[in-house]
């Protein structure tokens, strides 16, 4: 009777598993590389073309940190659709909007031209503080951007910052929050041109192109393989999208942390290290015939150390 009820449960989940397109091999592969982790680890990995998925935590809740500008670059290039802004529009910027943490902008001189374009671009690409904080209130803030982040079926990717009816929420994640599953999709929405309009995608995708923070998981890609990305980094949450257009298929994955017990800012943190080796498992796991691997004392480079 016990065999015939462990032989039934064990049918039972292999259906379940091929009903959800689980990739089980991915899967335990997932549950190893985050099971020892001194914090709470999430991670969801999607493969476009064969529409495999795995994930550990897919569906909980995690703080963005400066993820949270993907649905803010959602939110500007909505206004930007309805004829509200234009990306060639002029803005001045004022050293009132000075801001510490990431970017450039803060740099700039009191009364500096600028424009929309060059506000999304440093957004995206160096994580720009001040021009978030700006992008945000052009983008008509929470109130707006999360209305968007429901229509595209994202029921927990939210703006929390300075957003009202949503202080409880910033008080426990941050600025903003999404679910390792929620953000990946956001991403391949915006891959297959379904986010705002076809020409606001390709833009949209085209920013998240250049990421300047190269360090963690896209360092297990080789460089000339075009990736989709973004990084949010607080001191007890670390976190990463990635879209790879590999050779033989799109795949996108996130890596979620919080409640991290490693809160240094040293290039071996924990959570980065984590990130580092899923990238470098899934590329070699999807692209088994590459051999690449990263060059011998990229991380003395990267640390400025002698190599």
């Amino acid at each position: 009777m016990k065999r015939i009820t462990f032989l039934t449960l064990l049918l039972c989940g292999i259906l379940t598993a091929q009903e959800n397109n689980i990739d089980t091999q991915l899967q335990q592969k997932l549950e190893r590389y985050t099971k020892d982790f001194r914090g709470t680890a999430g991670v969801y990995v999607f493969n476009t073309k064969t529409g495999k998925q795995a994930g550990v935590n897919a569906d909980t809740i995690f703080p963005t940190a400066s993820i949270v500008k993907i649905p803010i670059l959602v939110g500007l290039f909505d206004k930007i659709n309805e004829g509200e802004l234009n990306l060639n529009d002029s803005l001045i910027y004022r050293d009132s909007r000075q801001y510490g943490g990431s970017g450039l902008m803060q740099f700039y001189k009191d009364s500096t031209l600028t424009d929309l374009r060059t506000l999304a671009a440093l957004m995206i690409t160096y994580s720009d503080n001040v021009t978030s904080i700006w992008s945000r209130e052009l983008a008509g803030g929470g109130e707006s951007i999360n209305p968007l982040m429901e229509k595209l079926g994202m029921k927990h990717t939210r703006v929390n910052s300075k957003t009202r009816g949503r202080e409880k929420n910033w008080e426990k994640y941050g600025w903003g929050q999404t679910t390792p599953r929620e953000m990946a999709t956001l991403l391949v929405k915006i891959r297959n041109r379904e986010v705002v309009s076809n020409a606001a995608s390709d833009e949209m995708y085209r920013m998240l192109s250049n990421s300047f923070y190269t360090d963690y998981a896209l360092s297990q890609i080789p460089p000339y393989i075009q990736t989709a990305a973004k990084q949010g980094m607080v001191n007890k949450s670390r976190s990463e999208i990635v879209l790879v257009n590999a050779p033989f298929g799109d795949y996108v994955f996130y890596i979620a942390t919080k409640n991290n017990l490693d809160t240094s800012w040293d290039y071996g943190n924990e959570a980065w290290e984590l990130q580092r080796n899923i990238s470098a498992m899934l590329w070699n796991y999807f692209e088994p015939e590459s051999h690449w691997e990263p060059a011998e004392n990229y991380d003395n480079l990267v640390r400025g150390l002698r190599y």
